[in-house]
């Protein structure tokens, strides 16, 4: 197999490096070692030697070159690399990426344009960088009926909980988002990550792979983590939590709920040890039970070893489905408002009598009750009232939530976390 490889930054030019670090090792598990032959940059990079392959500005070039068998499309975004990667498959050439938004939002039209080519499209290296939890759940798992999947898949997020989690820290999310910008971890626009996006980028393939549904990126709910203040940090640990930000799919029957936010995550469970830029994947299925992936989810070294593993795979002529099944059958998406969960709800109120009477009060006037509580009084400012529910549906949370914040000595917007139940 000769390999093209179309963009050279952080994961393009680790893999060119992995080529000829572990050219030996590679070919002792294959009949033929796999050969870089051309690469398509904009610029070259520094820590590549390119006087090796040919070199091309056109990246479009590595996609008509008939010398190429595989190309691997590391260039990011959706248009161009939509384009790319659809006139490659069109040249018959296989394709390996590590771009999770071009296949959560055109993953389907992408597919079948590779089945209608009789060529694959392999992607591991899209979801958590050096975790191989596509093949765990893929081929590992292959004799289960999956349940739900959960993890942490977003390094800079993972990163920001935890050291706004240190003790002692009392960091905000602006001082801690502005050190992992500082360190390399976060974007100069951080949006996709601290919002949630890129995380629901991989749940949404992680879903189709674990539940056999096509990719629906609309159907999921995302929520970021700019909201979490000091204060949430230090009263979900006074109550025996942490907060992560976690991806969960879940399927009962033909139901799938599809959601990515902020959670507290009770300490002793095995996600809640998952720490700085770390990455994990909590599978549940019927014959196995829990199983749980942990490793790097980012970086040059991680990202371009999964995709030297698809591109091993491909040499190797491993026949899998592009999505891991035949037929593909559309569930009932559950939205956000439905889902059962219990909660975390922080207030400000005044600090007089009768307060936490009123608010106990709406809570059981919409079916919420109450499973720990906390009371903070007032110093300079005002009183603070933390409360775990037990679990109910978020529409009654929602309608509670709605009157607390109408009452008068009610003097802040509610905080609502949702409890993790594994």
């Amino acid at each position: 197999m000769r390999v093209g490889i179309c963009g050279l930054g952080t994961v393009g030019s680790g893999l060119f490096n992995l080529f000829a670090t572990n050219h030996d090792e590679i070919g002792r598990k294959t009949k033929d070692a796999p050969q870089l032959v051309q690469v398509g940059c904009r610029r070259d990079h520094p820590d590549c030697d390119l006087s090796s392959v040919d070199v091309t500005r056109d990246v479009f070039e590595v996609a008509r070159n008939p010398g190429i068998d595989v190309l691997v499309e590391l260039i990011g975004g959706t248009d161009t690399a939509k384009d790319l990667v659809l006139g490659a498959i069109n040249h018959g050439k296989h394709i390996v990426t590590a771009n999770k938004a071009l296949i959560a939002l055109h993953g389907d039209e992408v597919f079948a344009a590779a089945e209608k080519k009789g060529v694959s499209v392999r992607y591991e290296a899209s979801i958590a960088g050096g975790i191989p939890v596509v093949k765990a759940i893929r081929e590992g798992l292959a004799g289960n009926r999956i349940d739900w999947v959960a993890g942490m898949i977003n390094g800079t997020t993972n990163f920001i909980l935890t050291e706004m989690s240190r003790p002692g820290s009392n960091r905000s999310f602006d001082d801690v988002l502005k050190e992992a910008q500082d360190l390399g971890y976060a974007e100069a626009d951080p949006t996709f990550d601290v919002e949630g996006i890129d995380a629901a980028h991989k749940l949404t393939i992680l879903a189709s792979i674990a539940f056999g549904i096509p990719l629906r990126f609309d159907a999921m709910y995302t929520e970021g983590i700019s909201r979490i203040t000091s204060d949430d940090i230090l009263f979900a640990a006074e109550l025996g939590y942490c907060i992560k930000h976690l991806g969960v799919a879940r399927r009962s029957g033909r139901d799938v709920e599809l959601r990515v936010h902020p959670t507290l995550i009770a300490n002793d469970q095995m996600l809640a040890q998952v720490n700085g830029v770390m990455n994990s994947v909590m599978v549940g299925s019927d014959a196995a039970g829990a199983t749980m992936y942990y490793g790097a989810g980012a970086g040059a070294g991680p990202t371009a070893s999964a995709v030297m593993a698809d591109i091993i795979d491909t040499v190797r002529g491993t026949q899998v489905p592009n999505l891991g099944f035949n037929d593909l059958s559309e569930p009932n998406f559950t939205p956000i408002s439905s889902i059962s969960s219990s909660y975390y709800l922080r207030l400000g109120v005044e600090d007089k009598a009768g307060v936490m009477a009123n608010v106990s009060t709406v809570l059981s006037n919409h079916g919420v009750s109450i499973e720990a509580l906390i009371q903070k009084d007032a110093r300079v400012r005002d009183a603070q009232i933390v409360i775990l529910t037990d679990e109910v549906v978020e529409s009654k949370i929602d309608a509670a939530i709605s009157e607390l914040e109408s009452l008068d000595a009610v003097t802040s917007s509610v905080s609502r976390i949702r409890v993790a139940s594994l």
